[in-house]
């Protein structure tokens, strides 16, 4: 593999990023990034398969819709490799401005398409290449807040700063869903405060995407007053950088690549049950409802096909999830300190036994009760324990993954694990999480059942993998070398 050669110009030391500038900046543009990532996710259930895909049929509606949803999955591998090629061979600055950007524009442009009923079929063609700039602008962007953080994080204290980009989701879904809420709230309700009025799917629904601009200009501000880190600049001065870092990472760290995949997957597919199958799931009507309003209606309802929800609404719902993430952001925080001092590879498998036992709660916990109340009270608990898990396993990730590569392939490497377990977990959870609640005619144990699955191969790839808490990144800079 060839490398560049050292630098020739006269560089000056950098001063190193201010702790509090590092945390702001890894913690912002996370949180813009994905604020515009959830915006899709809570539009896909409630707007997109009515305005974009309306085939008649709601459940392939939603299918359709959780399709192009997935599709973005499949486009982050790819932002990985190129930002992440670019991160590792100019620096991580630069390339987290551009993915930013790249996000912050898809996701206006999202809020100013054309639907189905005004252009056809190229409404969804349209919407589809905006996702896929939205999982493209992703790819890059994780790891570039996580390697910020952490190659500028004080000893013994990789773990918690990690958290920082780790807490831009659950902060991001707060602001994208609070925002929603806020909108729909505002807006006429004919039928009720708990259902989506008229006017919200006329145009309501583009306010969240429209208003990631403004966001986008603070996170750029912030992200442009940062300097490069002192083991890039290490890595850089020791003419380690390479040409191709993802022929690289290949080569040598192909293992890491795989046991990095693997190590996040329960992660990804927990947080997408827990925010969009439980919101299609959860806002769905109850069979009794939806035949009284076919009978309202004057139509026919084929009980035996209908797959029944919870029969919440809609505000209601989101204001249930919303209580579960405030749990997720507090204990992807106290993750940290916990990774940090106990070791990344003990916590996160006692996490992912937790996992594997949650998935087969599903249906304890998510059939409908006795009565409404109590439905609430267990969905609700459903909820809490549901996202404490998540920021439980989410928390360390910003850590453990850039940990299991060298400097100079550090971006491309955690970027494209990060990544390509989005396709195995995100891309695919929402779509196999609906089609086994249909086969279960309602019941979601099924879906648990899957969780408990892939957990199962997330505690494998943590049992083979090394414990890294101790890894040095000053020595750690390429197979082989040590910096000067």
């Amino acid at each position: 593999m060839t490398t560049s050669s050292p630098s020739t110009r006269s560089t000056p030391a950098a001063p190193a990023n201010p702790r509090s500038r590092v945390i702001t900046a890894s913690l912002i543009g996370t949180t813009i990034e994905f604020y515009d990532f959830y915006a899709y996710a809570t539009a896909a259930v409630l707007v997109f398969p009515i305005l974009f895909f309306p085939t008649g049929n709601e459940t392939t509606s939603l299918l359709l819709s959780f399709s192009v949803f997935g599709a973005a999955m499949v486009a982050r591998p790819l932002g990985a490799v190129v930002f992440g090629h670019f991160g590792d061979r100019f620096g991580r600055k630069a390339t987290l401005v551009a993915s930013l950007l790249t996000m912050g524009v898809a996701t206006f442009l999202i809020g100013l398409l054309p639907t189905f009923n005004e252009i056809g079929v190229w409404a969804a063609i349209l919407l589809l290449i905006m996702r896929l700039a939205q999982g493209f602008a992703l790819g890059g962007e994780w790891s570039g807040a996580a390697l910020v953080a952490t190659e500028n994080a004080p000893k013994g204290k990789r773990a918690l700063f990690g958290t920082f980009p780790q807490l831009g989701a659950p902060i991001g879904f707060i602001i994208a869903n609070g925002i929603f809420l806020i909108i729909n709230f505002a807006l006429p309700h004919p039928d009720g405060t708990a259902q989506r009025s008229a006017e919200f799917l006329a145009w309501g629904w583009r306010v969240p995407f429209l208003f990631s601009a403004v966001m986008v200009i603070v996170g750029l501000w912030v992200r442009l007053k940062l300097v490069e880190s002192e083991s890039f600049a290490k890595a850089e001065k020791s003419g380690v950088i390479r040409k191709f870092p993802l022929g690289e990472v290949i080569r040598r760290n192909w293992k890491q690549l795989i046991l990095g995949t693997f190590i996040m997957l329960a992660t990804y597919v927990l947080f997408y049950l827990m925010t969009s199958f439980t919101l299609s799931y959860g806002t769905k009507p109850t069979a009794e409802t939806a035949a009284a309003a076919a009978e309202k209606a004057g139509t026919a309802f084929d009980a035996a096909a209908y797959v029944p929800g919870l029969g919440f609404g809609y505000t209601d719902f989101v204001i249930m999830q919303i209580i579960g993430v405030v749990f997720f952001g507090v204990f992807t925080m106290l993750s940290g300190p916990l990774a940090d001092r106990f070791g990344r590879k003990r916590l996160l498998i006692g996490v992912t036994l937790a996992i594997i036992v949650f998935g087969l709660t599903f249906a304890f916990f998510l059939l409908p009760q006795a009565d409404a109340t109590l439905t609430h009270v267990y969905v609700q608990a459903f909820l809490i324990i549901g996202f404490l898990l998540m920021g439980s396993t989410f928390g360390p990730m910003g850590a453990v993954l850039p940990e299991l590569f060298p400097t100079n392939t550090r971006y491309t490497g955690s970027a494209i694990s990060y990544n390509v377990s989005s396709i195995l977990g995100a891309a695919l959870a929402p779509i196999v999480a609906v089609a086994l609640w249909a086969a279960g005619d309602g019941n979601p144990w099924l879906v648990g059942v899957y969780l408990s699955a892939m957990g199962v191969l997330t505690l494998i790839a943590l049992v083979l993998s090394p414990e890294t808490k101790d890894v040095d990144y000053d020595d750690n800079i390429a197979a082989g070398a040590t910096a000067p």
